[in-house]
């Protein structure tokens, strides 16, 4: 028996939760929205297509009553204001950190030994909050991040090879921004080849930028943040932690001295499993690779200044 929580039931919490109960991945699944009736209604649609789809996850939606979370196993908060054309993910810090902050002591009250996954951006800046106003152990602390540009990494990837992305590894660390993310073209394979070997330098240097502007450019077409991927990548961390699959899964995580840094949240490859995230992965990155991890931990520490000068941590 496995409980998790979504908290916001927007197009992305929605998702979290549509795909965690189609693949029955919770015996029982709260939504929660602060909005009257969306958390409500959208759990009662998923629970009529439950004889279509066949399966037993039982939904419950609330309007902010965190009781109704109590004993979570996994909280996914997914809170905040989406972007809109033109904005980058450090524009909603302001705004999400407070919601972040209210939302998580809310999740402490009533599932305090809940490993809380956060979406809401800017990600690596909200889960180093989530850390530091928590309290708790680093460990049940992760920002989801990783997983959805490394999915974005093996689609552009497979659209240049002409392959099926499933047959695709590749693997995105660093911050989960626009100019942060670092997609490792050294590491990515095409059935246990390496990619650089089947494309030329040019096709891959343009599957890495399509990439970085992976989320830009879905909302610049969509006129707002994407939700499919992002919902799905969630759900994919809820699962590897539920059924302590002991995945490898690049995540934001709490850094104390590996990959040359600390006092960080930063993406990272990690072994995912009921506790949590249970070790950081050394991928013992090259000069080059370490200059640009770096630089993206330079960039997402300027955002965490924002917090301090809030008075958030």
């Amino acid at each position: 028996m496995s409980k998790v929580t979504i908290v916001g039931a927007g197009n992305v919490g929605a998702t979290v939760a549509n795909v965690v109960a189609q693949k029955e991945i919770a015996s029982e699944l709260v939504v929660l929205d602060i909005k009257e009736g969306v958390s409500e209604g959208k759990a009662m649609d998923m629970m009529q297509t439950a004889a279509l789809l066949e399966f037993d996850t039982r939904i419950t939606g609330v309007t902010s009553d965190y009781a109704a979370t109590a004993g979570s196993d996994v909280v996914v908060v997914t809170s905040g204001i989406p972007r809109k054309p033109g904005m980058t993910r450090e524009d909603l810090i302001g705004v999400n950190a407070g919601i972040v902050q209210g939302v998580t002591q809310n999740i402490l009250k009533h599932s305090p030994k809940a490993v809380i996954i956060v979406i809401s951006n800017p990600m690596d800046t909200m889960t180093y909050l989530t850390l530091k106003s928590s309290g708790l152990p680093k460990n049940q602390i992760i920002g989801m991040g990783g997983i959805l540009d490394s999915s974005r990494f093996k689609y552009y990837l497979s659209q240049a090879l002409g392959a099926t992305a499933t047959d695709i590894e590749g693997t995105v660390i660093g911050g989960h921004g626009d100019t942060t993310m670092i997609p490792l073209k050294r590491f990515a394979t095409y059935k246990g080849l390496p990619i650089s070997e089947l494309l030329n330098a040019e096709a891959l240097d343009k599957a890495v930028a399509n990439t970085m502007v992976g989320g830009a450019t879905l909302t610049g077409l969509l006129g707002t943040s994407a939700w499919y991927a992002p919902g799905a990548a969630g759900a994919t961390l809820v699962e590897a932690i539920v059924r302590d699959q002991k995945k490898i899964l690049p995540c934001c995580v709490s850094l104390n001295g590996e990959y040359g840094q600390k006092d960080i949240c930063i993406g990272v490859p990690v072994v995912i499993g009921k506790s949590g995230w249970e070790k950081i992965v050394d991928y013992k990155l090259n000069s080059d690779e370490q200059a640009l991890f770096n630089k993206s931990a330079d960039a997402v520490r300027n955002m965490n200044q924002v917090l301090a000068d809030m008075k958030l941590v």
